[in-house]
């Protein structure tokens, strides 16, 4: 699990411009309707965001976050995972939704791959190119996915995604060879679901498949650690590398 339901992102860059923010349904390419969190900046002055979130779907954190990012002048798409399963409406859920006990039988491990990119096409499909994914725990995983040719993408950032291969499913790691988008990966030294061996294993895949990118781990930030209770330093880091790879991406 990673973030709580009060979490916020730990954000206090002034913004460049206004944004209008809404939640948004979208349609996927097999029929189903997901949820979604729109924000768009009045001034547009760099790429767009795909937002992925944890393995808690879509919450308040991401909205924060994405209105933020269009603050930057980032259109940003923030989506959900369940729509299949919990529906499009996803400021409906309650608690017992975020349990673990039963996000993962009636939720989680209903996820299929060919839903999850159908869907993160219909978001990217939304927002104006290029396009950036960003993600979180979970979604840094799926953020480290799209940077598969298929998706078009300008660029990834991933922030704790497990890379490796998870019940049954090939991860990142194993997909190597097909990720040519440039990469930004952020990692937590104390993180002990993903330990340094297998950080270094992807770093290594990546090198051998020729694609551009760039590992940051900071030693001692457990994981999830960009939350606004954590170390504000690390914190602080972490969101200029994010908005420095952004910056790097020039708009079409």
């Amino acid at each position: 699990m990673c973030y709580d339901a009060d979490a916020r992102p730990p954000v206090t860059t002034p913004p460049r411009t206004t944004a209008a923010a809404e939640p948004i349904a979208l349609t996927s390419g097999d029929g189903t309707v997901f949820g979604a969190y729109s924000a768009t900046p009045a001034e547009v002055s760099g790429p767009s965001v795909l937002l992925l979130p944890d393995n808690r779907g879509l919450s308040g954190f991401y909205e924060h976050l994405a209105v933020h990012l269009a603050g930057q002048g980032h259109p940003t798409l923030a989506v959900d995972y369940f729509g299949r399963t919990a529906g499009a409406d996803y400021r409906a859920r309650d608690a017992r939704f975020r349990d673990i006990g039963t996000l993962m039988p009636e939720h989680l491990a209903k996820l299929t791959r060919d839903g999850l990119y159908a869907d993160f096409a219909a978001g990217i499909a939304r927002l104006p190119a290029p396009v950036v994914a960003l993600g979180f725990c979970m979604g840094g995983r799926f953020a480290f996915q799209t940077a598969d040719k298929r998706f078009g993408l300008a660029g990834v950032i991933g922030l704790y995604g497990y890379p490796d291969a998870l019940h049954g499913a090939s991860g990142p790691l194993q997909l190597a060879p097909d990720l040519t988008a440039p990469i930004l990966a952020l990692w937590g030294g104390a993180d002990e679901g993903i330990p340094a061996d297998l950080v270094a294993a992807f770093d290594r895949a990546l090198t051998a498949a020729g694609t551009d990118h760039a590992f940051v781990t900071y030693p001692g930030a457990p994981h999830g650690f960009f939350e606004l209770a954590q170390d504000a330093e690390v914190c602080a880091d972490a969101w200029d590398r994010i908005l420095r790879f952004l910056a790097g991406v020039r708009r079409q």
